[in-house]
């Protein structure tokens, strides 16, 4: 059986969209990890939990990736824009 052609935008995104899904998925895994470890174990209760460095730096990465993939920073949007404007200069010019 033939699989169907792919618009080759479309599957980019959804590649985009499962990665990302993954990565988050990663990173909610990872931390609980941490910190049920950091729960359990002798910890400093004067100081900062140490799981928030990475709770905190590794979720600011999660939130931009989320935002690349599902809006908000679509280059490719931006890279047609860009094209048409130096068209249209280009053509301004003859």
């Amino acid at each position: 059986m033939e699989t169907p052609a792919r618009d080759p935008q479309l599957w980019r995104m959804a590649k985009q969209r499962a990665k990302f899904k993954s990565h988050l998925f990663t990173y909610v895994a990872v931390n609980a990890l941490l910190w049920v470890i950091w729960a359990l174990t002798d910890r400093d209760t004067n100081g900062i939990p140490w799981p928030i460095w990475s709770t905190v730096f590794w979720g600011i990465g999660v939130f931009l990736n989320g935002i690349g993939v599902y809006g908000g920073f679509d280059r490719s949007q931006l890279s047609e824009r860009e094209y048409e404007k130096l068209v249209r200069q280009r053509t301004d010019r003859l």
